[in-house]
Parts: structure tokens; sequence; C-alpha cells
């Protein structure tokens, strides 16, 4: 099996160093960068398959490298903090942030963090069957699972991983009402280490770039469900 691949942009040199060695002692190739600027440059030539983001960097913000690299790349990020509020981490969730992890930190857990976000990728990126390679339509919207796209009225809207894979989550399931608890096990895993609050950001964020608010719609005191619509393939 291929090596799975991590880019750290971490300015702090023990830091970086650290979470190098032990990735790469866990079979991950790593890549390091020190400025934000720099870390952008390498993640064009590396092509990690996760990002490990600083949020505090000397040039740029991680706030803004996060959502740089959400806007470009098809990728998860974890964001590394010393911010222990929780309007902070919700602030790196908004801006297209997997997951964070809190400075000081346990490399075990790091490690866990990591092979589960790339074990949820690897499972909702996996084709189910001949379905998912046929474009998806409903009212203005076109989906292409295989090239994880979405269009809007013929334009491109730019969703962060864990948005994709809500949305094809709620699709694939219209009717359903989930729980957050549950959209957090199908989407997340269940053995994510963030709350609930994280599932009513994504859906917040998704609605607003969908301009789906009745085609989303929560349902009280249980959770969210994807309204059944006609829906036609090619």
């Amino acid at each position: 099996m291929e090596q799975a691949k991590i880019m750290i942009i971490e300015d702090e040199t023990a830091i970086a160093d650290l979470l190098a060695y032990g990735l790469t002692k866990e079979g991950f190739e790593t890549r390091t960068a020190s400025k934000g600027s720099e870390g952008l440059e390498q993640i064009g030539q590396f092509r990690p398959d996760l990002l490990l983001l600083d949020w505090m960097l000397p040039d740029v913000s991680g706030l803004d490298i996060c959502k740089m690299v959400t806007e470009i790349y098809n990728i998860p990020i974890i964001m590394l903090t010393a911010k222990s509020d929780i309007s902070d981490k919700i602030s790196g969730l908004e801006f297209g942030a997997d997951d964070y992890i809190t400075k000081p930190f346990d490399m075990r857990e790091v490690i866990a963090r990591i092979r589960t976000i790339l074990r949820r990728w690897s499972q909702t990126n996996r084709p189910v069957d001949s379905a998912g390679d046929e474009t998806i339509r409903f009212m203005d919207i076109k989906i292409v699972p295989t090239e994880r796209l979405v269009t809007k009225n013929d334009t491109v809207v730019e969703l962060t991983p864990k948005e994709f894979d809500l949305l094809m989550t709620l699709y694939n399931y219209r009717g359903k009402v989930f729980t957050r608890t549950e959209l957090l096990d199908f989407v997340w895993g269940y053995d994510y280490f963030g709350d609930t609050r994280t599932v009513d950001i994504h859906i917040q964020r998704l609605r607003k770039k969908l301009d789906a608010n009745d085609l989303i719609t929560t349902v009280f005191g249980v959770g969210y469900k994807f309204e059944k619509q006609t829906v036609s393939r090619p």
C-alpha cells in the first residue's frame, strides 16, 4: 500500500520535528514548512493526503491558509492550536478545517486522529457502485460524485471535503432524518473527537453555499434531513 503523505506547516521547529519523526515511524511520508507561504508552495508539489496546520504562523494566519487550501485542493485539514476557547475552535471549522488538536498534545492522539480522518476519507471516496459514475441533477444543482464536483446554475460551488461528504450522505439517504450524532458517525467517524456543534456549522455552510435552506431542512429536536426531490441522471 502506498504511504499516506502528511504535510506539516508549523513554525516551531521542535514541534515540527516531533510530528515528522512520530509520523514517519508510523509509516507516513512527511514534509514540513515553517511558513504559510512556503507550505502553500510545497502542497502543490507534494500533493499530501492530509495537512497538519498550525494556527499561528509568522507570515500568514493559519486560518487564511486553511481557507486558501480548501478553495484549491481537496484534502482534509487538522488545525494545531494553543487556543482552547471553543469559539476559536469553531472558527477553524468554519474556515474549512476537519478537526483540531490543542497544544500540548500527545503524539498518540495525533496519530489516532489522522488515521481516523484518512480512513473515513478513503471510505467516502471509494465508489460503491456504477451509479457513482453518473451525474446527479436536482433543481439547479448538479453533482459529479467521481470528481467531487458540485455546480449550481452551472457555476462551481467550492465545498470542503467534509461539506461534500455531508452533502452526499444526506443525499444518498434523502428523506431520512439524521440526528447530529448519526451524522458525526457517518461523515466524521464514530471515534471523532469533536462534538455535535461541528455538524451544525457544516450544515449552515452547506445551506449557504447551495442556497438550500428548503432542501436541507432542520427537524426540530432531532436533527437534519435532505428533502426528497425529483432527481435525474443522464
